[in-house]
């Protein structure tokens, strides 16, 4: 008989797919004509496609599920796993995440999140590829543990113009549109939606040629803008969470990914009117997005919004479809993973409670591979050497004069700066600060005014942009990490200009990762030796050096707010409005243009500008002056 192979195939996961063997096995399997391998025995199993709970055996053979039969139909088997009482799932999918945001390789993460659930991860390696471009996003694409990593191929490095921003490294769209068309690429990775240059059109048309979706940031877009972005064939958002807003991107066809990250979380604002989403359950699946490792230890991966989802009401059938089946149908894994149904690979939670959403027993490939919450893999993966000694650093940013804002007035300076809100959303407005004897604008720490600065790490250049943001509360000190978002260089918020190069001395002390600093010593720190934003250690010692880090900002520097190191690496984000900040300057996301920090005169309201104009001045765009914020803004109210 002749044997034909299998053609080579760009489909998303063809990499992982059954062979011809492998398929010839479970058939016979399933006739009964050869044992299994494992029986996973006496369990009610989540049958995702019809919402129903069922008595059944699970078959596997090898990697894969060879049969969903009644309870006791196979004899005994030559393993077999009790699970009488018990309930059976598909392993969880997270649809987006930032793995070096954790601050964990991926074998550590895997280490950390498998035994809670999640076993496929949609990684967008964007943070270490504008470090090291196409080598670093291998490494994060890769791993010797079991955890199972689709790549988001990330849109565009740097993330944006030579003109806004020097970034790391680059990759070319050529590169990209090959990256996106192998089949270990699952989508194309979020991109700037306020950038609809024809690169991104190529990359997009790209991805949709490779059958493969496009990874949305719609950072709160309405109407045109929105409907631009669409578009361009934008298959999910993650920002999305107000329920108009949510329903606006399900009539999109937009697969709402649930982000429940360390900055914020979205689940309960998007399952406040359940009702109001009517199908669009169907097409809503569960993010990550950006999370610490600390908090992925205390609350949970996936299993956290599983549990959230259920507490807030949504069916628990239908928030275990959210985390599984929703996700792989979408994202054409479904041939893989998302079910437990034959001739998938078997990647399967055994759960004593569904509400709970915490399995005893994870099994990847036919394996078990967690028991009683802890892995019973090591993480062996090499940490590449190019990945180490990233942190370059001028020193010129070791003197206190280099961040000297230089005013327009003798006595005062009108500023354009920023207000944190919701995680990482910015909002605009302006501020009066004091001018120092050295006739530089000063932060003012009675009204959380605080200058912040990123600076060049790539490239030992002298670039640098300064502004001022609200938010962090600092009442003393500064704190600073190498894990700015998008371009991963360092970003430094302090109290004065002494604290802010104080802070660079330490990030390069420990070669690279966050601090916090007062008074010349170091309070608090993690060390991220690979590549500027993860660390090479086991993740329980990068968890307790960074509880340590946060506790330190607390209780000495003042802070208040939740996740500081995190917050503050998407202060620069100019794809976030209002504004941004690179090592270039200040940034107008509208416009993508840079602007001046210091402004001339008094502020007005509703300055704006053509699409070509230099920002001159700008506040938020909200409907009416609602905030706290605003105040400072009038100037009877702004004298210092």
């Amino acid at each position: 008989m002749d044997h034909h192979p299998i053609p080579t195939s760009i489909a998303t996961g063809a990499h992982l797919s059954i062979t011809v063997d492998e398929l010839m096995h479970l058939r016979l399997v399933a006739l009964g004509s050869i044992p299994p391998s494992l029986i996973i025995r006496g369990g009610t199993i989540l049958c995702l496609h019809t919402s129903e709970l069922l008595e059944r055996d699970v078959i596997i053979y090898g990697r894969y599920i060879a049969a969903i039969t009644p309870w006791g139909h196979f004899p005994a088997g030559p393993e077999e796993i009790d699970a009488r009482g018990k309930f059976v799932s598909p392993g969880f999918i997270d649809t987006h995440i930032h793995v070096e945001y954790t601050k964990l390789v991926p074998g550590e993460l895997a280490r950390l999140s498998i035994p809670r659930g999640t076993t496929t991860i949609l990684a967008d390696a964007n943070c270490i590829a504008n470090v090291f471009g196409g080598l670093g996003m291998d490494f994060m694409g890769t791993t010797t543990t079991p955890l199972r990593i689709f790549r988001q191929v990330s849109h565009k490095i740097p993330g944006n113009g030579p003109d806004i921003e020097l970034g790391g490294t680059s990759v070319s769209t050529e590169e990209l549109c090959f990256r996106v068309s192998q089949p270990e690429a699952a989508t194309l990775g979020e991109s700037n939606p306020f950038s609809l240059d024809r690169a991104s059109a190529e990359k997009q048309a790209a991805a949709l040629h490779a059958g493969k979706r496009i990874t949305g940031h719609t950072a709160l877009l309405e109407n045109e803008p929105l409907w631009a972005y669409s578009a361009g064939g934008i298959g999910d958002d993650h920002n999305a969470h107000q329920t108009k807003d949510v329903i606006e991107r399900l009539r999109l066809g937009m697969m709402l990914t649930v982000m429940s990250g360390s900055m914020n979380s979205n689940i309960q604002w998007v399952f406040e009117d359940i009702p109001a989403l009517k199908g669009g359950l169907g097409h809503i699946s569960f993010c990550a997005d950006d999370k610490l490792a600390e908090d992925l230890d205390r609350e949970g991966h996936i299993d956290h919004h599983v549990r959230t989802a259920i507490q807030l009401g949504v069916d628990i059938l239908a928030a275990y479809r959210m985390a599984t089946l929703n996700a792989a149908l979408y994202y054409r894994l479904d041939h893989l993973i998302g079910s437990v149904t034959p001739a998938k690979l078997a990647d399967l939670l055994i759960l004593d409670s569904l509400e709970e959403a915490r399995p005893t027993i994870v099994i990847m490939n036919g394996k078990v591979v967690a028991q009683n919450y802890k892995p019973t893999f090591d993480n062996t993966d090499l940490i590449p050497h190019f990945t180490l000694n990233s942190i370059h650093i001028d020193p010129s940013y070791l003197n206190p004069s280099t961040f000297r804002v230089a005013p327009k007035e003798p006595d005062h300076a009108w500023v354009q700066a920023m207000e944190m809100y919701d995680g990482y959303f910015k909002r605009a407005f302006h501020a009066r600060l004091p001018v120092s004897d050295k006739n530089s604008v000063e932060s003012d720490v009675s009204r959380d005014i605080l200058k912040v600065v990123v600076i060049d790490r790539h490239h030992a250049t002298k670039n640098h942009g300064i502004s001022f943001v609200r938010g962090f509360g600092l009442r003393k000190g500064a704190i600073a990490c190498t894990t700015n978002c998008e371009n991963q260089n360092l970003v430094v918020i302090g109290t004065s200009d002494q604290e802010i190069a104080d802070a660079v001395s330490a990030i390069i002390t420990i070669g690279g990762g966050f601090v916090a600093v007062a008074d010349g010593q170091i309070l608090g720190s993690v060390r991220l030796d690979v590549a500027g934003c993860m660390s090479s250690e086991p993740w329980e010692m990068v968890r307790d050096d960074s509880i340590a880090c946060v506790e330190a900002v607390h209780s000495i520097l003042g802070s208040r707010m939740k996740s500081p190191f995190m917050i503050m690496s998407f202060v620069g984000l100019v794809a976030v409005p209002d504004l941004g900040l690179t090592e270039k300057g200040l940034v107008d996301c509208r416009t993508q243009g840079l602007m001046d920090v210091v402004l001339e005169g008094k502020p007005e309201d509703g300055v704006e500008r053509g699409a070509t104009e230099r920002p001159v001045k700008i506040c938020c765009r909200c409907p009416s002056h609602a905030h706290d914020i605003h105040r400072m803004m009038d100037v009877a109210n702004s004298i210092v």
